[in-house]
């Protein structure tokens, strides 16, 4: 199922309307066995009064076949989905009218709770014989966790109370547990973490004080499964995820780097002794970004996306070997791909911008195909992948084009950058959220990788320290001249839009060229100083800036959009969320103050409730409407 990456866009006829709602599958596990897999499933109309309610569907990894259907809770929301050593399936059971999390096992269709948590729980892992299961609570939660969660409201006394994210150990028999201890202290929040072999502890990336900010500064411990005492294993200079100890118990291996967002992991492999000492790279000058790392019986597992490929591959001592590669995006679990016990069979959902979800499974080599829930799905978009060169870098994106697009008419393009800035554009299924409405509208849609992106090692990730909006624009602007090259793209009616960094390179962009001619900024950051003061996050800039803003403010004036905004000419849609403490509406506020002022058409909506990112259904559905109106305004229909 690779894309199409013809030399030439091809002509092709109206789509019909997509013949059944898109069927979604969340939180993959597979069995240590390698014969089962567990998915959350539902079907996604977007046409549907309600939302749909997801169920838990435990399949064949041979075929497919539903072996099972788990929904106990005809309110809940499920995750956390895990296969015990025996094959028991573990997974959380949320009740939001409640405020109740609960910890439940499944044996076939019998299911039984375990533990209740008021608040948030998350990440349950058995341990290696399979008598305790181990979770991450955060207890009476006054936020959902992580930063790009809506913030607490800023009144009365601030920043005196934080939420605590701890690990919890419950035996799997006995009456369920409803008065949860954890184990790990109170002073430390828990990100991520793995058993040790012997049972007895966990390796983990943890973090004294403000959970939302310190993960960028979390370093790497173990602690004692009985007692919670921490010990030091190492305090990386890279930030670091995914702690994962071989089945010796030696060595302990993560991933290591310039990571800058919650849920954008991305790096080298990096491994030191359990007992501690300094951390050594053995991925290296790798040109390939790692973004999930498991280790099995079998050795190293992890994904790693090379250019435009998604891979399955083995890291050893003498080199990684690919074992499985897609021009796809890869989900599971907390990861991108579930392994069995020996790490010789995977499991994950694949998709891409022309084929919809669907679950592979089997040999780490050969997986394949098991679900076929929506083979009816109509490809709303053709993609390809670009690659140019620019200032010695090899860099890659993607063109959309519309699937009735007439080859012989030159039409307008959205650029659309990604957020992180750590992170990259990789293919999904185009069905839900702005995509889709700008391709309807008739537009090209192009996806670049600068510098900064995954993709293309460590190297080209850290390329834009110091540097915003200078070589990665640099990079955008020729890859658009790529992109003219090989499609009918109308020069005159380029649009711009991002969110996060994607929305600072929007706001920056009308500073620095005339060459688009529209613009919409998504939560977006104008001026890098007032924003270290404001932000709920500071601790992300350091690695990138070098300094603090008061310790060095010079590269933070320079990077702002605020420093020449007298050039700024192009019209701006602004939106943000009210409670975003990634990136505070006040710097949207800033901006649009700042082009209504010099008579720049702009216009900017707060949305109430909401954080980074616009989740609400009605919010999101507001904010694609204006985008297309404002896009359509400046640049023709």
């Amino acid at each position: 199922m690779r894309l199409a990456l013809a030399a030439a866009l091809l002509a092709a006829t109206a789509a019909p309307a997509l013949a059944a709602p898109l069927h979604s599958f969340s939180g993959l596990a597979l069995s240590a066995a390698g014969d089962r897999v567990a998915s959350v499933e539902e079907n996604e109309d977007a046409t549907a009064a309600k939302p749909a309610h997801g169920r838990i569907v435990v399949r064949s990894a041979k075929d497919g076949k539903i072996l099972a259907t788990l929904n106990p809770c005809a309110q809940c929301t499920y995750s956390g989905l895990t296969f015990g050593p025996g094959g028991t399936l573990a997974y959380l059971q949320r009740d939001r009218a409640t405020g109740v999390v609960a910890l439940a096992l499944a044996d076939g269709k019998t299911t039984r709770t375990i533990a209740s948590v008021k608040g948030i729980a998350q990440t349950p892992r058995f341990s290696p014989d399979g008598k305790k299961i181990a979770l991450l609570v955060t207890l009476n939660a006054a936020k959902e966790s992580g930063a790009t969660q809506p913030g607490v409201r800023q009144v009365g006394e601030i920043g005196e109370k934080s939420d605590e994210q701890r690990l919890a150990v419950f035996n799997l028999t006995g009456a369920p547990v409803t008065d949860v201890k954890p184990v790990s202290p109170a002073d430390r929040y828990v990100y991520e973490y793995s058993w040790t072999p012997d049972g007895t502890g966990f390796v983990a990336t943890t973090a004294l004080g403000n959970g939302d900010d310190n993960w960028w500064v979390a370093t790497l411990d173990a602690i004692d499964a009985t007692t919670g005492a921490v010990r030091p294993i190492a305090r990386p200079k890279t930030q670091i995820n995914a702690p994962r100890i071989s089945p010796d118990g030696k060595t302990v291996a993560y991933i290591g780097g310039l990571m800058s967002d919650f849920g954008s992991v991305g790096g080298d492999i990096w491994t030191v002794p359990f007992a501690g000492g300094e951390p050594v790279d053995m991925t290296k000058g790798e040109k390939a970004t790692v973004t999930s790392l498991s280790w099995t019986k079998g050795g190293l597992r992890a994904t790693r996306l090379m250019g435009p490929d998604m891979q399955i591959a083995a890291p050893g001592a003498k080199g990684t070997t690919m074992l499985w590669a897609q021009p796809s995006s890869f989900a599971a679990g907390d990861g991108r791909a579930a392994y069995s016990a020996d790490g010789a069979t995977i499991a994950t959902v694949v998709s891409d911008f022309e084929h919809a979800p669907a679950i592979y499974a089997g040999p780490a080599r050969s997986p394949r195909k098991i679900t076929t829930d929506n083979d009816s799905q109509v490809a709303l978009v053709k993609a390809r992948s670009i690659s140019w060169k620019n200032d010695g870098f090899d860099v890659q994106g993607w063109l959309l084009t519309p699937i009735d697009a007439d080859p012989a008419r030159k039409a307008p393009m959205i650029t659309v950058v990604h957020g992180g800035p750590a992170a990259a554009n990789v293919p999904n299924f185009v069905s839900k959220g702005g995509l889709p409405s700008l391709i309807r509208a008739g537009y090209y849609v192009f996806l670049p990788n600068p510098r900064g992106s995954y993709g293309q090692g460590e190297a080209f990730t850290m390329a834009n320290r110091r540097d915003f909006g200078g070589g990665d624009l640099r990079d955008i602007l020729a890859g658009i001249d790529a992109v003219e090259k090989v499609a009918p793209v109308d020069d005159n009616r380029l649009g711009l839009t991002g969110g996060s960094y994607g929305g600072f390179m929007a706001m920056w962009a009308n500073t620095q060229t005339n060459r688009f001619k529209a613009i919409v900024a998504g939560a977006g950051l104008s001026n890098w100083i007032s924003y270290y003061g404001t932000n709920g996050i500071d601790q992300w800039m350091i690695p990138f800036f070098g300094k603090s803003a008061y310790d060095d403010p010079e590269p933070y004036v320079k990077a702002s959009a605020i420093t020449y905004i007298k050039k700024a000419r192009t019209p701006t849609f602004i939106y943000v969320g009210e409670r975003d403490i990634e990136v505070p509406p006040t710097q949207s506020i800033e901006y649009w103050h700042a082009l209504k002022e010099l008579g720049v058409p702009t216009s900017l909506v707060i949305y109430p409730d909401e954080g980074h990112g616009i989740r609400g259904a009605e919010h999101a559905a507001d904010v694609q409407r204006r985008s297309v109106a404002w896009f359509d305004k400046y640049l023709g229909k």
